[in-house]
């Protein structure tokens, strides 16, 4: 007979991750930062909760790692306070709000979108795509998220993909410029320029400006499907975290975009979470894809998808490049000739 254990643990994952979402919300892991800890009648207070729940909460949280206890009294662990505490460098925080709110809902409709191969997250009879008509609180929260999220990935991506020798670098789709930061922070003389949509330049400003990096780092408005071409004089081009978003032949379009804008000798950088060539994985990359059915129109594709478009674009020299990050495995490169 199999060890039914396995399988046990996968049916109630989403135990953990709302004990987690739940005690964010609560603050829990704000009010334990900096102290020598409290007991469970000193949280339940704090949290203005009674004793029971709040018992519950920390035995949970304590168990799953996120918090420790010793002698009646729970702290932070390492990792609650270094990614779960508003305020501090590496706050993670707002990915753990945007699973919560925006995507735990349209999961719970992922029979439904299988069956309708439609997202789930927002209404396509209604909005035009996901950011469009979005509560701006939500939205907030989202783009929070990505901040943190894409923080994290530049730093292994910076580590792995030398970008000593460029100068100028043009980030399609660029969120909230937090690559653009961290290589900035990691290559003295390089300059970026951010592409993206009007509505989310005001928020790639704002981020500059608080990294201190507004005179390196310039922000261009566009759209990078409907716009003919993209902005030029830039030696090296990044798609970080973007290309799952659309279809192949919505790919195929941003790449022969990418090729044209850039230089001879200049390369492109795509940056995913790429799913095996067997398509057997790894998990968190297949259950991303899985996450673009009730989100968008795309998937997580494989390193081999990626070079035979880029390869049908013109590009040559194609490699991959494999790291550990939260929002990607890898990186395939190539160039123009």
């Amino acid at each position: 007979m199999q060890n039914i254990s396995p399988l046990m643990q996968l049916s109630i994952g989403f135990w953990s991750f709302k004990a987690l979402a739940t005690a964010y919300e609560l603050d829990l892991f704000s009010h334990l930062s900096g102290t020598d800890g409290h007991t469970v009648d000193g949280l339940a207070e704090l949290l203005g909760v009674d004793r029971r729940p709040a018992e519950l909460l920390v035995t949970a949280c304590a168990s799953i790692g996120l918090l420790e206890g010793k002698d009646g009294r729970y702290v932070n662990s390492a990792l609650t306070d270094e990614f779960l505490v508003p305020g501090k460098d590496n706050h993670f925080g707002g990915w753990v709000q945007m699973l919560d709110r925006r995507l735990y809902p349209a999961w719970g409709r992922l029979t439904e979108a299988v069956r309708t191969n439609r997202p789930t997250s927002w209404n396509p009879d209604e909005q035009a795509h996901l950011f469009d008509s979005e509560d701006p609180e939500l939205l907030a929260v989202f783009w929070e998220a990505m901040h943190s999220l894409s923080t994290l990935t530049a730093r292994e991506l910076a580590a792995h993909v030398d970008l000593s020798a460029a100068t100028a670098l043009l980030d399609v789709g660029g969120g909230s410029g937090a690559y653009d930061i961290e290589l900035c922070r990691r290559y003295p003389n390089l300059r970026a320029t951010v592409f993206e949509l009007p509505p989310v330049c005001d928020i790639v400003t704002k981020q500059l400006v608080a990294a201190g990096h507004e005179d390196r780092i310039a922000v261009t408005p566009g759209d990078f499907l409907t716009d003919s071409e993209l902005p030029p004089g830039h030696d090296v081009v990044l798609l970080s975290m973007i290309m799952h978003d659309w279809t192949p032949e919505q790919d195929l379009a941003i790449l022969r975009k990418c090729f044209a804008a850039l230089p001879s000798g200049g390369r492109i950088v795509i940056s995913e979470l790429l799913v095996n060539d067997e398509k057997t994985g790894p998990p968190a990359a297949a259950l991303m894809s899985l996450n673009m059915l009730v989100e968008t129109v795309g998937r997580n594709y494989t390193a081999a998808e990626y070079e035979q478009w880029l390869l049908a674009t013109g590009f040559v020299d194609i490699q991959t490049v494999s790291f550990d990050a939260p929002g990607a495995n890898g990186a395939v490169l190539a160039r123009k000739p």
